[in-house]
């Protein structure tokens, strides 16, 4: 009942805010300073996107991680959203990390992190 309720109070901010469309920011980022041989956690963070429909998907050398943990939803006063997904991995030497954002402001960005080691 109090999902249903929230819901439904979302859904009439969104139609209060409109055609408001805010296109996302993006970081990928390790939590950790990078080193091979080390695990650490990859980070795709995405803020100050409005509407809130997103999709963000996380891959390494090309191939989609399915073990990526995606987090809840938040917003801020302003009603801008921001979303991250991350995955533990140890770190190789030629990794390469990808985040692709899909959004109604663009359609399949995507953002590289490579190890500045």
């Amino acid at each position: 009942m109090r999902l249903l309720a929230f819901l439904l109070t979302l859904a009439a901010v969104c139609l209060e805010v409109g055609s408001k469309f805010s296109q996302p920011k993006v970081q990928v980022y390790t939590y950790n300073p990078a080193k091979f041989g080390e695990q650490n956690t990859v980070i795709c963070h995405v803020s100050e996107f409005h509407p809130p429909d997103i999709h963000i998907k996380l891959f390494k050398n090309g191939e989609e991680i399915d073990e990526a943990v995606l987090t809840d939803l938040s917003f801020k006063k302003n009603w801008h959203f921001h979303l991250t997904k991350h995955v533990e991995t140890t770190l190789v030497r030629g990794d390469k990390f990808m985040c692709k954002v899909l959004h109604a402001t663009y359609s399949g960005k995507d953002f590289d992190w490579e190890a500045n080691m």
